[in-house]
């Protein structure tokens, strides 16, 4: 019985990554899977230091609304290890590289999570003509600090010059490559004009550990994003208040949706 319990382990563990498939970019392997079929192609970006689980708890039934990628970048997931400071514009290129060396050619659906929608930022103004429509998921902002000064500069910029620290404990991270070392900041005005829908969570913190995750930040946090989804022709603003930052994993049924509802927007 154990025997038998044993093999079917096995064979389900096989069947859950027997998808998972590697692609050559810039002389690295890098993991991806594809599922699903329609006329729209969803491409997954996911946050931080994730890799492609980053989208577990909805890839499945994403694909069925579409042919969906996911991928893990270079350094994450189960893609190669590497150790080299990267910034969005090296992540973007890679981006690209993928698609074309899976010969996506359609514009995709770009669908990203906190980091990771930086990068589909800096991805959909380098080649507009590759992106069709833009979804951010709780995106990471350039203007996260100005929230925190806004509120109390003074504790704001104690607060911020440990986070430097502890950012920088661990060597140059993407976060400072594109946050903390560029003058101005970039707001990408030049997305083209597409479908674009931003998921920004509310939901506020019992015992918030920086002005980020006050009360009052949350709700600034909301109205940062809302304005930036709205100042687009086809934008979309959703606030949450039921979920932190993973709504995909919190809610993913209305993530799901909304992603459904942002490919119904797509004229081509």
């Amino acid at each position: 019985m154990k025997l038998g319990l044993l093999v079917l382990i096995s064979i389900f563990a096989f069947s859950a990554s027997a998808e998972i498939s590697f692609v050559k970019v810039k002389g690295f392997n890098v993991e991806y899977e594809i599922k699903g079929n329609g006329k729209h192609v969803v491409f997954l970006e996911a946050g931080g230091s994730a890799g492609l689980s980053d989208w577990d708890p909805i890839f499945e039934n994403l694909a069925q609304e579409a042919k969906v990628i996911r991928y893990s970048r270079i350094g994450n997931g189960g893609s190669e290890k590497i150790k080299k400071n990267y910034s969005s514009e090296e992540y973007s290129e890679e981006a690209y590289l993928l698609l074309d060396a899976l010969k996506i050619e359609q514009p995709v659906v770009y669908v990203a999570h906190s980091y990771g929608a930086y990068i589909a930022r800096r991805f959909s103004s380098t080649y507009p003509d590759k992106v069709s429509a833009l979804m951010l998921i709780e995106p990471a902002s350039e203007h996260d600090v100005d929230i925190m000064r806004k509120i109390d500069l003074e504790l704001a910029e104690k607060q911020i010059a440990q986070i430097k620290l502890d950012d920088l404990a661990n060597g140059i991270s993407n976060q400072y490559l594109d946050f903390w070392s560029k003058r101005p900041l970039p707001d990408y005005p030049q997305i083209p004009d597409i479908p674009v829908t931003v998921i920004a969570s509310t939901k506020k913190f019992e015992e918030p550990s920086l002005l980020f995750f006050t009360d009052q930040a949350r709700d600034m946090w909301g109205q940062l994003h809302s304005d930036w989804a709205n100042a687009f022709p086809q934008g979309k603003a959703v606030l949450t208040d039921k979920s932190y930052h993973y709504p995909q994993n919190d809610e993913p049924e209305m993530v799901v949706k909304e992603i459904a509802e942002l490919l119904s927007r797509v004229k081509h």
